[in-house]
């Protein structure tokens, strides 16, 4: 069992539809208003049926007052990392520090290349997001003296200018699923951000995972509570239970705070296009699972 003893998160995970042409925005407005924590959106360039995500979140910033926001995942191969870090810092400064860096490998090669990335490899690509997330940071870290230098395999930055720097200490979120990945997340993420629809064995693959994490984070020279679990989650509310994130409120509530006692997750991010799945989530199950998981960490206290 392990607990790492972060606050509880909770947030929504939306689809970037364009048509209607606001309905994600006005579910961001909406988790904002309900008191949710966090808005995310994914981020496929390649997809003409969604909006863009850094205008997305740009516009939704602009809309909201309280909520953080970010995607779920960045899409790296289709971005450039320097660009990344200048844009991140922008969006953390307008929206007085509410923005976190969601990031990923890339996925869905076909998309990539027909928008004029390149196709890498699983290991290139690994490569490009280790050397991103230096990059990125670099950049961000405008205390530290002369310019960015960086002769990496796949990005190459020779004297670019330290700045923006970011309103608060923007958080890098990994999404990562396969041994290399976590071991990279252990070393340098601020968090792991992988969807339960996406892992074979379901939450039973959860405590695995942090092993591998928490090993790399260990050899690293850092405490692995240094990096947040985070789950994007799927299922509905119904009045009976039918299976795991299959009924009503209480019982998600209980099976989200199972998983901070026992696995360490402690961001629960929601995927949600419907304004009423949204409220029940921000009114029924966040705070009763907050409330389960306070009351045990209360018991156990020495």
């Amino acid at each position: 069992m392990t607990d790492y003893g972060h606050d509880l998160m909770f947030g929504i995970f939306t689809t970037p539809t364009v048509q209607p042409v606001r309905h994600a925005v006005d579910l961001a407005v909406l988790a904002d208003r309900v008191g949710l924590d966090l808005v995310t959106f994914q981020d496929h360039p390649y997809q003409p049926s969604f909006h863009d995500t850094w205008t997305l979140l740009s516009y939704v910033a602009a809309r909201t007052d309280r909520v953080h926001l970010s995607a779920n995942v960045l899409n790296l191969p289709l971005r450039h990392p320097a660009v990344v870090a200048r844009s991140a810092a922008s969006l953390d400064v307008l929206s007085g520090g509410r923005f976190e860096l969601g990031i990923g490998a890339g996925v869905l090669w076909d998309g990539i290349a027909a928008m004029g990335g390149r196709r890498l490899s699983p290991g290139q690509a690994i490569t490009a997001l280790d050397e991103a997330i230096h990059l990125i940071r670099e950049l961000w870290a405008v205390d530290k003296p002369g310019r960015v230098r960086l002769e990496g395999q796949h990005y190459r930055l020779d004297g670019a200018g330290r700045g923006p720097a970011p309103a608060h200490p923007v958080n890098v979120w990994v999404g990562a699923y396969q041994p290399r990945m976590l071991r990279l997340t252990g070393r340098l993420a601020d968090g792991w951000l992988p969807s339960l629809t996406y892992l074979p064995g379901g939450t039973a693959d959860i405590a695995g995972m942090n092993e591998q994490i928490d090993a790399s984070a260990t050899a690293a020279g850092r405490n692995p509570a240094e990096v947040r679990r985070m789950l994007n989650v799927s299922g509905r509310f119904a009045p009976t239970g039918r299976g795991q994130f299959d009924g009503p409120p209480a019982q998600w509530a209980e099976e989200l705070a199972s998983l901070t006692l026992k696995d360490g997750v402690s961001t629960f991010i929601l995927a949600a296009d419907d304004p009423a799945t949204v409220e029940i989530f921000a009114a029924e199950v966040a705070p009763a699972a907050r409330e389960l998981v306070a009351a045990e960490r209360n018991t156990v206290q020495p």
